[in-house]
């Protein structure tokens, strides 16, 4: 579920994170403007149609709530709907959305933010920072805390102040170096402050029509969106699909004008056809093999680190992904300046995995492996898992389910099982999926030394200290963690030649960030 860095002001250039975190130092962060990314300026684009997406999954638990999406089309609503203070662009690059400014002092325990003059919600209210203030507030709210509370945790809770329409402060209760990455998720949005998500109101290119959850959603342009010329179409329409070949067959037969997540035995095929176009981006997002590690047989380490050595990376890229992406090494966050990436790449060795199982008891394991078609690859990744897993001695029965089941009631329970993320760096991700107060600690992970290195990297302003301690957490992450990141994938989308305005983005995120407002018929 997915990308993140720094803060910002209109200048036009482009800071790196060492930049950032001097910059912080010295009492202030600033974000480089958005980059054009090579797209349509709004006067090229022609305007107006329906546009009509079709994504991966969704079933009766789907939402419209801000705060709270969990599967792809989810998220693409999100998207649609909604926008945070900043966000990673397609670049991987974080650029201001509706903040114009956000700073930090010396100590980075109270940030400041100021918001985009005029900025108004689909009913027509101006934005304030008293909707930045009850959004944020709404995230973390212990009674019913959102996705995003787990990395606001260190928000002091009487710690906001408003100091204009459009400027307020946030009092953290201790220093935290990289907070901002923390407010530039997309699920993170900002709502009025009589926000209903039964009937959702933000700031995003469309607005509220219908929605039948498991089924379609249908948004009309925003026609007062603040990005000038933006949205290019009349209408979005977002359509589930739990099955790839009924995706498919919508794109083919014009039912839809673009797909997320194609499935990539039909790259080829799509690439070959001229009404079809592909979006192939190189990311840093990853498709895990999910280890309980409060369950057996994955409460014993030797269990763990036995699994991770049954995996042949390359055969798993190749063959679950067609190729299309680069190999893992059981870490997360490829594209953070704290990666450990000088820790031995982990090959497959199926005598030594034998030997670990046979220590701890297990010869001959037979285990459940959970899967369902919620990414491109992962369905395919739990076949090929299975085969190589006999090589050790292991028999791996799959249990393939719908996208509805598996981000049913069970989710988050399953012993063994798979999922997606996107694009995220090192700190992000860790409260989003590795924490015990993460909303998707899917692997039920909980070292206390690996949280105390984490909560001391996040209060460290000086860059190269939070690596060195980053760098200790992922080394325990890399021996006795709960997942097996074998690869990172492509994102591959297609969409037809009818429309332009996608752009790859490395973030993981499908259809160049489900970028619908940048979207033209031609």
């Amino acid at each position: 579920m997915s990308d993140n860095d720094r803060l910002a002001s209109p200048c036009r250039s482009k800071l790196t994170r060492r930049q950032v975190v001097g910059a912080a130092l010295s009492g202030t962060v600033l974000y480089g403007a958005r980059s054009l990314l090579g797209i349509p300026t709004a006067a090229a684009a022609k305007k107006g149609g329906v546009l009509s997406v079709g994504a991966t999954g969704g079933g009766a638990k789907d939402h419209l709530d801000a705060h709270g999406p969990v599967g792809y089309p989810d998220i693409a609503r999100t998207y649609a709907l909604y926008e945070p203070l900043l966000n990673r662009n397609p670049n991987y690059e974080y650029e201001l959305l509706l903040a114009e400014e956000i700073s930090a002092n010396p100590n980075a325990d109270v940030w400041t933010i100021r918001l985009k003059r005029g900025v108004e919600f689909h009913n027509g209210k101006t934005m304030t920072s008293d909707d930045a203030i009850f959004s944020i507030q709404r995230i973390i709210n212990p009674k019913n805390p959102k996705v995003g509370a787990a990395g606001l945790t260190d928000i002091d809770p009487q710690g906001f102040k408003k100091h204009d329409e459009r400027t307020f402060s946030i009092q953290l209760k201790q220093p935290f170096a990289v907070f901002d990455e923390q407010l530039g998720q997309y699920f993170n949005g900002i709502v009025p402050i009589d926000y209903d998500p039964n009937h959702p109101v933000g700031t995003g290119p469309f607005k509220f029509g219908s929605f039948t959850p498991g089924e379609q959603s249908r948004f009309p342009a925003n026609p007062n969106y603040w990005r000038d010329g933006e949205p290019h179409v009349d209408e979005l329409v977002i359509i589930d699909f739990q099955d790839d070949t009924a995706r498919v067959n919508a794109l083919l037969s014009g039912q839809v004008q673009a797909v997320d997540n194609l499935p990539l035995g039909q790259l080829r095929a799509v690439e070959a056809n001229p009404e079809l176009k592909a979006l192939v981006a190189n990311t840093g997002a990853w498709l895990p093999f999910t280890m309980r590690v409060d369950q057996p047989p994955f409460d014993d380490v030797r269990v763990r680190q036995a699994f991770r050595l049954i995996v042949d990376r390359q055969q798993m890229i190749d063959q679950a992904l067609a190729g299309q992406g680069w190999v893992g090494n059981d870490l997360y966050s490829p594209f953070d300046p704290c990666y450990a990436s000088d820790l031995p790449q982990r090959e497959q060795d199926l005598e030594q995995a034998k030997a670990l199982l046979k220590e701890a008891g297990h010869e001959n394991l037979v285990v459940e492996l959970v899967t369902s078609p919620v990414a491109a690859g992962v369905v395919e990744a739990a076949q090929v898992f299975a085969e190589q897993a006999k090589g050790a001695g292991v028999t791996v029965n799959i249990r393939k389910v719908d996208s509805g089941v598996f981000y049913g009631d069970d989710y988050l329970k399953w012993t063994f099982a798979q999922d997606f993320w996107f694009t995220r760096d090192y700190i992000p991700q860790i409260a989003q999926g590795t924490l015990p107060t993460a909303p998707y600690n899917e692997t039920h992970w909980a070292d206390p030394t690996f949280i105390q290195l984490f909560d001391k990297a996040r209060g460290t302003l000086d860059a190269s200290k939070r690596c060195e301690l980053l760098h200790q957490a992922q080394q325990i992450e890399y021996e006795s963690g709960g997942y097996i990141i074998w690869g990172f994938r492509n994102q591959v989308d297609a969409y037809s030649a009818k429309i332009d305005g996608f752009a790859p983005a490395k973030t993981g995120t499908p259809l160049g960030n489900y970028a619908f407002g940048k979207v033209y018929f031609v």
